[in-house]
């Protein structure tokens, strides 16, 4: 049973193909093969017996009467026409294949795998793709161990690697303290009760919450979630947060009750500003949607079988900061562009004009090959890191960027190879049977078009 479903034309098209096709099979032709050489050797038998062989003069050729002829306009049956004639004939349910014998079927199914090859050549990967998206993730793993490094608490504060040091260093010298206290003093939120006593009224303690952990219970300190929690919890002067026990609580803190703001955009620079305020304080900010993590209370992880919201709270409380978070991006990024400009460079090398070689964005069609040779990028990375962590038990090792740009990626491939890559396949191959259709039918409307514009004589 044929599987493809045929639109209501396409059973037309088909119904008249059948019908025509059975016509020119029961037409009989002439067997003119070797009809030329037959007449040579008749000539030379009679030649050879002494017959001269009549010639014509062509002067008296010219001047012979020539018989009239009748000029016939051909006149073409309509497609309406057509089809009631194919149906009348029985070819009504006749399906494509049908029109075909075996060895031509088993031919298209052989150009049709051709085709679906050179497709999946477009977007394979050659041995130096290969080369380099793995090498540009050992490269953002070796930056992350020797430069990013693991931050701990020691008696001068913060340290972890050179490059996280500098960054840290950098952003704490970027307000004075009295800057900073001015800060503090121009951005007090309602979300900001660093104790249950003496804050919470409603009866509801959250779970917790002491000055060094509060922000990352408090959503409205999330540096992405802030954005919207936190402008919210400004407007309405309450505080939402996540305890350590994963349970939500929303409640109003009388004590702040002055600091609400009526207007979005004051309630915004608001937010904004307490970031700025608490950034490169020594408790710092959690890094984004951190405090999400509080929700997972399931898990048996490491040594002391936590959960995965006992070991974020552990990675918080030990240092695991926005700063770091920033720091560890960092390999990312370089990952990132790694690729990209390597895969610009052998692009421009391969003749590609440069304003269509750079890969600005991940588009499959103008650069098929870009998205694979990041995931596999960011999926080496991602694995040392994973090594990494299963070899010291240690939390503090994770590199929270590099696995969320590894679950980004691995979304946006599974997505191309279950989805998007077959119809783009099938779109491809479709693409270049319509263009050679097109041909075809080109060439059969200018030879209808000659015999209409054409008489017949006879």
């Amino acid at each position: 049973m044929n599987r493809y479903k045929y639109t209501k034309t396409e059973r037309e098209i088909n119904t008249v193909l059948a019908n025509q096709s059975e016509l020119l099979s029961s037409i009989s032709k002439s067997e003119m093969v070797g009809i030329e050489s037959t007449i040579t050797r008749s000539e030379r038998i009679l030649t050879s017996l002494g017959y001269d062989l009549p010639v014509e003069d062509l002067s008296t050729a010219s001047r012979s009467v020539v018989p009239s002829r009748t000029a016939f306009r051909n006149s073409l049956p309509s497609w309406d026409e057509l089809l009631a004639e194919s149906v009348r004939n029985g070819k009504e349910d006749v399906v494509l294949e049908d029109l075909f014998s075996k060895d031509e079927l088993a031919n298209n199914i052989e150009v049709v795998k051709t085709l679906n090859a050179e497709y999946n050549s477009i977007h394979k990967l050659d041995g130096i793709d290969i080369a380099i998206s793995v090498g540009a993730g050992l490269l953002a793993a070796a930056i992350e161990t020797l430069l990013v490094g693991v931050p701990k608490k020691t008696s001068s504060g913060l340290k972890a690697g050179p490059l996280s040091d500098y960054i840290r260093d950098h952003i704490e010298r970027v307000f004075t303290p009295e800057q900073i206290r001015q800060l503090e003093r121009a951005s007090k939120v309602p979300y900001d009760a660093p104790v249950n006593k003496g804050f919470t009224t409603t009866h509801v303690d959250v779970e917790g919450l002491v000055p060094g952990m509060h922000r990352l219970y408090s959503l409205g300190h999330d540096p992405l979630l802030g954005l919207v929690v936190g402008v919210s919890d400004i407007l309405t002067g309450r505080m939402t947060t996540i305890d350590k026990n994963g349970k939500i609580v929303v409640q109003v803190i009388d004590r702040y009750a002055d600091r609400r703001e009526t207007e979005l955009v004051q309630a915004l620079i608001k937010q904004i500003t307490h970031f700025l305020s608490d950034v490169a304080t020594p408790a710092g900010l959690p890094a984004p949607c951190m405090g999400l993590f509080n929700l997972m209370q399931f898990g048996s992880l490491f040594e002391e079988d936590q959960t995965i919201a006992e070991v974020v709270q552990g990675m918080y409380w030990n240092g695991y900061d926005f700063v770091h978070f920033c720091s560890s991006s960092i390999p990312v990024a370089v990952a990132e562009i790694f690729v990209r400009f390597a895969y610009a460079v052998r692009k421009i090398k391969s003749g590609t004009p440069i304003k269509d070689s750079i890969p600005v964005a991940n588009d499959r069609e103008k650069h098929p090959k870009l998205a694979t040779m990041l995931f596999i990028a960011h999926s080496s990375a991602t694995a040392i890191n994973a090594g990494k962590v299963c070899f010291t038990q240690n939390p503090m090792v994770i590199n929270y960027p590099q696995w969320m740009a590894f679950a980004k990626y691995s979304y946006q491939q599974l997505k191309w190879v279950l989805v998007e890559k077959p119809d783009a396949c099938d779109q491809y191959v479709r693409g270049i049977i319509d263009k050679e259709m097109d041909k075809v039918f080109d060439d059969v409307d200018r030879l209808f078009e000659g015999m209409i514009a054409e008489p017949l004589v006879v």
